[in-house]
Parts: structure tokens; C-alpha cells; sequence
């Protein structure tokens, strides 16, 4: 959570309600997370110097807005462009394609390919998993139990098929010069 609040930050300066309104308009379709999560994430970027508060706006409750320094720019741009860790590939995937416009184009696409190859680690491990349970004898009291079992992980098989497929896909057009571009730089 901590970097996708630096995520927000780097947008623009924000008080905490700011933040609290940017997880239930954007972020929120990838991770949710309570007000208090939130507080106790700023309270930790604070800490370590990689949030500072920009000011406090004047009024009755005196909300603080709070900035980014440059050792929190250094660490958001550590964890894009670095790889996916932890055990939810799709979060931390969706994270970084949230925020990826925040990186020179130069740095997107090997973003985009990181993810893809976690996604394919990952993919391999389940079709690993898939065959495995192929070679075993079930007891018939656990078959219904097992065939759902096993449909989760046809799920997540293609599940990972599909944002493998979609990331690919989006390298593509990345990578692909806009035709407009070329034609009026060759105009011009």
C-alpha cells in the first residue's frame, strides 16, 4: 500500500482525506484498503522520510497535505521499475500499470515485461501443480471435493493465460510507433 500512496503523491500534493477519496475513485478497482491502513501507511512513509508534510491548511481542522521528498520519488521508482514480489501477482501487477504513465516512456515497457515474466513463473508453477494432480488417485468420498478444487485452479490457469496474453498485447502497442507520430515528423 505504502507505494501505491507514493503513487498518489507523486500526482500531486494530498491531505489524508485527499488519499482516502483517491483509493475509492481509482485505486480502489485493484486494491482496497480502510482509512486506517491508510493513516498507519503515511505514519510509516513519514517515518522513513519518504513523505513529508508540505503544509497544514488553515481552518478548524488544520489538515495536513502531504508531499513526496526525493528518497520517496527514489523508492516509487525503485519498486516500478523493479520485480514483482509477494504472493499477488495481479495486484502488484495492476499496481504498476496504474501508475506506469508516471515513468519516461523509455521505462515502460521493461515494466510491462516484468510483469509478464512473473506472470509466466507463475503460470509454470500451476501447470506444473495441474499435472501433478493429474498423475493422483482421488478417493471416491473426495472426488466432488477435488473436482472443484481442481476447477480453482483451471481458473487461476486461465486466469494467468489471459493477463499473459493482455500485457503482451500491450507491450505491442508500446512498442509499436503511432503512425500519426511518424507521419508528422516526416511532415515536419
Amino acid at each position: 500500500m505504502a507505494h501505491v500512496i507514493l503513487g498518489l503523491l507523486l500526482i500531486a500534493p494530498q491531505t489524508f482525506y485527499d488519499l482516502i477519496k483517491g483509493f475509492e475513485a481509482g485505486v480502489a478497482l485493484f486494491y482496497s484498503a480502510s482509512s486506517g491502513s491508510i493513516k498507519r501507511a503515511l505514519d510509516t512513509l513519514l517515518a522513513r522520510g519518504f513523505i513529508e508534510v508540505a503544509s497544514v491548511e488553515a481552518g478548524g481542522r488544520g489538515r495536513k497535505v502531504y508531499r513526496l521528498t526525493d528518497a520517496g520519488r527514489q523508492e516509487f521508482r525503485a519498486w516500478m521499475t523493479g520485480d514483482l514480489a509477494g504472493p499477488d501477482p495481479e495486484t502488484a501487477a495492476l499496481s504498476r500499470l496504474y501508475f506506469l504513465g508516471l515513468l519516461e516512456p523509455a521505462e515502460r515497457v521493461p515494466v510491462l515485461r516484468r510483469i509478464t515474466a512473473r506472470l509466466e513463473a507463475d503460470l509454470a508453477a500451476l501447470s506444473a501443480l495441474d499435472r501433478h494432480l493429474g498423475t493422483l488417485d482421488v478417493a471416491e468420498e473426495h472426488r466432488d471435493l477435488a473436482t472443484h478444487q481442481r476447477a480453482t485452479l483451471d481458473y487461476g490457469i486461465a486466469s494467468h493465460r489471459f493477463a499473459i496474453d493482455w500485457f503482451r498485447d500491450h507491450i505491442d502497442r508500446h512498442e509499436t510507433p503511432d503512425p500519426d507520430v511518424t507521419v508528422r515528423r516526416s511532415q515536419g
